[in-house]
């Protein structure tokens, strides 16, 4: 997704753009279960895949909108905060979109520019970097040469393992399993968070009656939960998450994965820059991860979108630097406060516990910084690249 963010966002200049993807997604149709992989879409993303041109793709296909946001820990009614997008006057708060859907519109928009080739099954055998005429060979033995080497390829990425860019990483004491469910419930417009001693029960509304569950657990418990057979784990979905979830009525799906934190130790090289999962990973408890993903995607086009007007070399160390500037600190701090959620949320002591429900119960109650909360959530507080800013800020 955040390749291909860039690629659009360099349409149309004086660039050349090689997009290189191993598989292109399935097709979608509309009778098609949602899947598995989905993603909270901010306002700031929204608006910088509206500005890219993959906004009407993504709804001309499937998203739900959600206009409230609730947490809580020990009891829903009595410490608890909910946020709602009319107390800041705006329609909604984010989108929950499918990922393979972003993808889909994000590679159907950069085909319609003259300047980008999509070189797709992309299968690497060789990154060969060397700064400013780095060489990639694929399976079939052909050969690109390129001034610029963008790693959008994830967190395992060949592209920074080739450039000798180290990361910082540990694993959190956590595991996720998301389920695609059907509930009794028509069309939802909220999303919602618990905390328990285990790790948050989440749910994400998606169109129609459908919905994703994210269940945060120990390894070992995840590992036991995939294990068992579909009637035993929805009876214990029904067991364990709340009563505002309403029946489940049919499991579509689930999925596992460990939850890590990752962050590269610099961002560029001379002829390289990293962007999304590949120069930071974070934890997903507040969605943010694909969100400053497409943040970095805005920022680096932005830099490199100027050089090209300018007649700068897009492969020139202090120009990189420039764009590293600009997103570094800023993940660092959104990784910071996810790992201190974690760590608050994860500590049973009696007074600390006491302290967060009500912490919950005056933030719920607190107006003028619980609409900065909102916004920040949005996407709209602090720095943002020009691509990610619309009048309405």
């Amino acid at each position: 997704m955040v390749g291909a963010t860039i690629a659009c966002a360099l349409g149309d200049s004086n660039l050349s753009v090689a997009v290189l993807e191993n598989h292109y997604p399935a097709e979608y149709e509309s009778t098609q279960p949602n899947d598995l992989r989905v993603s909270a879409i901010s306002v700031a993303s929204q608006n910088i895949l509206t500005m890219v041109g993959a906004w009407e793709g993504i709804l001309s296909r499937r998203s739900c909108p959600y206009r409230r946001m609730k947490v809580w820990e020990a009891s829903e009614d009595n410490a608890s905060t909910e946020f709602n997008s009319e107390h800041i006057g705006r329609d909604y708060l984010g989108h929950i979109v499918e990922n393979r859907i972003i993808q889909l519109a994000l590679l159907e928009r950069l085909q319609q520019f003259d300047n980008i080739d999509l070189i797709c099954p992309a299968g690497i055998q060789e990154i060969d970097y060397s700064p400013g005429s780095s060489m990639i060979r694929f399976d079939n033995d052909k050969e690109i040469i390129a001034r610029l080497l963008i790693a959008a390829d994830g967190g395992e990425s060949k592209v920074r393992a080739a450039a000798g860019i180290g990361v910082n990483k540990w694993d959190y004491e956590q595991s996720a399993l998301v389920a695609s469910v059907t509930t009794s419930y028509l069309q939802q417009d909220i999303t919602w968070q618990q905390f328990t001693p285990t790790g948050p029960l989440a749910f994400l509304p998606l169109s129609g009656n459908h919905a994703s569950l994210v269940w945060y657990n120990t390894p070992e418990n995840i590992k036991r939960l995939m294990a068992l057979p579909d009637e035993q784990f929805m009876q214990e979905l029904n067991a364990t998450f709340p009563e505002c979830l309403g029946s489940i009525d049919q499991l579509l799906g689930r999925g596992a994965f460990p939850l890590r934190r990752q962050h590269a130790q610099q961002y560029v090289a001379e002829g390289i820059a990293l962007a999304g999962d590949a120069a930071h990973m974070i934890h997903p408890l507040a969605g943010q991860g694909v969100n400053i993903g497409l943040l970095d995607a805005a920022a680096l086009a932005e830099t490199l979108l100027v050089a090209a007007r300018t007649g700068e070399d897009i492969t020139e160390l202090e120009l990189l630097k420039d764009y590293e500037k600009q997103r570094r600190q800023h993940n660092l701090i959104m990784m910071q406060t996810m790992d201190l959620f974690y760590r608050v949320f994860s500590n049973q002591s009696g007074p600390l516990k006491l302290l967060r429900n009500v912490g919950l119960g005056i933030a719920g109650r607190a107006g003028p910084a619980k609409n900065k909360v909102m916004r920040f959530a949005m996407g709209l507080e602090g720095p943002l690249p020009a691509l990610a800013r619309s009048e309405e800020i």
